[in-house]
């Protein structure tokens, strides 16, 4: 499958290594979705996510394949040196990669707190992926990261993943400004 990677199997949360230290592997799975840190096999798809304006709408410029490849490369020494970053997001019962979803630090400031985040190609928005996948996140924060607190944010305008977020039992505490623009902050405790 295309979420797996040679000798690198699921560990569902357990930070188990099944080779050396680089081939840590911190895959989800939930009751549709796998969650997999990103890798060199998923950059088509992550190429033909985040250079679809409808996706980046809310989230930046539509990035390039040296973009993607770059973000590909961050995200393993991302993975390595704090045990969280970005995820492909893939269909389980077919291997579709539909999105990503993410656990980092909050604007990229290790002094900040922890978000969650998402975004899924537009075929896929309306069918609860993005909660799931938000969900498996946040769980992931909770557990194998081990904080107590964890926000996200969302451009303003952008009601979906407002939505989102107040299904994940998140609250709203105002406009903060993070990522050079004003963004809905939210945020949960863990209970």
């Amino acid at each position: 499958m295309l979420w797996e990677e040679n000798s690198v199997r699921a560990c569902c949360h357990t930070g188990k290594t099944t080779g050396d230290a680089m081939k840590i592997d911190w895959t989800i799975a939930t009751t549709r979705l796998i969650l997999t840190p990103f890798r060199p096999a998923h950059e088509d798809a992550l190429f033909a996510m985040n250079s679809d304006p409808q996706v980046m709408r809310y989230l930046g410029p539509e990035q390039s394949r040296d973009d993607v490849r770059a973000s590909i490369a961050r995200q393993k020494e991302r993975w390595a040196k704090h045990g969280f970053g970005w995820w492909s997001v893939f269909l389980k019962d077919t291997d579709t990669q539909i999105g990503a979803a993410c656990l980092q630090h909050l604007a990229h400031d290790e002094a900040n707190p922890l978000e969650i985040g998402w975004r899924l190609m537009p075929q896929f928005h309306g069918k609860g992926y993005a909660t799931e996948a938000g969900q498996a996140a946040m769980d992931f924060g909770f557990g194998a990261a081990g904080q107590d607190y964890i926000c996200a944010v969302a451009d303003v305008p952008n009601e979906a993943s407002q939505n989102v977020m107040k299904r994940l039992g998140m609250r709203y505490v105002g406009v903060r400004e993070y990522y050079d623009q004003d963004c809905a902050y939210f945020e949960t405790c863990k209970t």
